[in-house]
């Protein structure tokens, strides 16, 4: 692989020069973007390597790997959004490559972040601890009411996703050794110093495509249900939940959806000024809601998913259906900040 590792140029944390009062974005931004989190990409995988290489987890090297994921992230969504503006061969091979890589890099810290909510949770329903940010909510029930299924359930769940956990990590650590992670870095470092735009794309003005993902955003949130995302529970999820069909709950994808596209205009605006978005209270709290709706959608699912184990003791089931009730209370009330957060003022890219 191309030992590559570039000093950003001088100008906002990412490396981008900032861009003065009235200047127009142009494909040359874009390029030094692009470069920037290339650059970012090989100084995290450096470190990574230097730290041990685990694959997520606590320290320098998780934090590294947090880095290169996020650096991918980036990487691949500015190829998304600004994609006429790129070659685009070169930008369709590289898009789904480095999603692969984020994607796995990602998985073990979310079964871990997914068994500390569940069994936190577990315990503030039975009763034995009492977790922070649950103003609001009805009162926990009294310690003993679930607490020898809760057990039960808390080390199934423990089970699960400790197995999941574990393997995520084997599938990170050989993802980073395999020849594919080597063909999306060896891309990444030509990218650190050569970014291929399009014909006349150096430029081009940044800002209409930068307007089209907000766009796609505002149309994506246009479709949701807000007007009952206020409603204090919706039992056509819990029923889907624990049926014997595993598919995702279909009511989520939507909101995932506008997940993925508020990521994309961030991104947008980094880009568009410098690699340093300006703070919008509005979408930042709108992006907090969608990340809390994800985890406790995707605890509920987990919780469903233990309550299909066969032969477990009725206790168990029980207290699985009641956590599983409790992340779909989670869900709505996290679809409810959002309704909040996005009905404020909007803050437009300019």
């Amino acid at each position: 692989m191309a030992q590559q590792h570039l000093d950003p140029p001088t100008g906002s944390a990412t490396g981008a020069p900032l861009l003065g009062e009235g200047d127009i974005p142009i494909g040359d931004a874009l390029a030094v973007y692009l470069r920037a989190q290339a650059t970012e990409f090989l100084r995290s995988l450096r470190q990574h390597r230097e730290t041990g290489g685990a694959a997520s987890g606590g320290g320098e090297s998780g934090d590294a790997a947090r880095s290169l994921r996020h650096s991918a992230r980036r990487i691949s969504g500015s190829l998304h959004t600004f994609r006429p503006l790129l070659d685009a061969d070169w930008s369709e091979r590289m898009r789904p490559e480095l999603a692969w890589l984020s994607g796995t890099l990602a998985r073990e810290h979310a079964y871990a972040a997914r068994l500390e909510r569940l069994i936190g949770a577990l315990n503030r329903l039975s009763g034995t601890a009492a977790l922070p940010g649950q103003t609001g909510r009805a009162p926990a029930p009294k310690a003993g009411r679930l607490t020898v299924g809760a057990a039960k359930a808390g080390a199934l769940l423990d089970r699960q996703l400790t197995l999941a956990r574990t393997r995520a990590h084997s599938a990170a650590l050989q993802a980073l050794g395999s020849s594919r992670f080597h063909a999306v870095a060896d891309n990444v470092a030509v990218l650190a110093s050569e970014v291929p735009l399009a014909p006349a794309a150096d430029t081009a003005d940044l800002r209409p495509l930068a307007a089209a993902a907000q766009d796609r955003l505002a149309d994506a949130v246009s479709a949701l249900p807000l007007v009952i995302a206020g409603r204090p529970y919706n039992a056509e999820a819990l029923v889907h939940g624990l049926s014997a069909d595993t598919a995702p709950q279909p009511q989520d994808a939507p909101w995932h959806q506008v997940r993925l596209l508020l990521r994309l205009h961030r991104y947008a605006g980094e880009v568009l000024h410098g690699g340093e978005c300006p703070v919008d209270a509005r979408l930042l709290g709108a992006g907090k809601a969608l990340n809390r709706h994800r985890d406790a959608a995707e605890a509920a699912s987990a919780a469903a998913s233990a309550a299909r184990t066969p032969r477990i003791a009725p206790a168990t089931a029980y207290a699985l259906g009641v956590l599983h009730a409790d992340q779909r209370h989670e869900v709505e009330a996290a679809r409810f900040a959002f309704q909040q957060a996005w009905q404020k003022e909007a803050v437009r890219i300019p």
